[in-house]
């Protein structure tokens, strides 16, 4: 098993992102900081997963997809858009695969690869938030949307059937 950080957006969105890939054992959802001037708590998950099972560079791809990984915005510090590494070499790793994808998709990604400084879940109450609310409008307005990305780009990544969206059930 292998452990990664990922920050974008709110901690609960994040979480329901990844929940459903394969290869993927835990996701612990809270806040992680990094290095200064980064070492403010920001919204993130942390990862278990297989790297036999799943890749980083699909982990990533999921990511920067799922998220605006591309736009910078005034809630940057709460919402830090960062891949969160533990070592030099998952940090080399990390930063050849968001160049290669950034030079194959021709998208400017800020998204930053930092160091895992430290983590503090988030309150046990909000934990699996979109499992347990599926109907709750924050899910349906923004959970929903990254979700439906994931049934539609990344399918072949899922290990089991993500909750279709109202229309879709029609």
């Amino acid at each position: 098993m292998a452990l990664i950080g990922f920050g974008g957006g709110c901690h609960w969105c994040t979480e329901a992102v990844f929940q459903p890939l394969m290869g993927v054992r835990a996701v612990s959802q809270g806040f992680i900081q990094s290095d200064s001037p980064f070492d403010s708590w920001s919204e993130a998950v942390e990862l278990d997963f297989d790297p036999d099972v799943i890749s980083t560079r699909d982990l990533i791809m999921v990511h920067l997809t799922t998220h605006a990984s591309a736009s910078s915005h005034k809630m940057r510090d709460k919402y830090r858009s960062a891949v969160y590494v533990l070592d030099r070499d998952q940090k080399k790793d990390c930063e050849k695969i968001v160049a290669d994808l950034s030079k194959k998709t021709q998208i400017h990604f800020i998204t930053q690869i930092l160091m895992h400084r430290g983590f503090k879940p988030s309150d046990e109450r909000f934990h699996n938030y979109y499992q347990s609310k599926p109907e709750k409008p924050f899910c349906k307005t923004y959970i929903e949307p990254k979700l439906a990305k994931l049934r539609k780009q990344y399918k072949h990544l899922l290990q089991v059937q993500v909750v279709p969206a109202q229309e879709e059930r029609q």
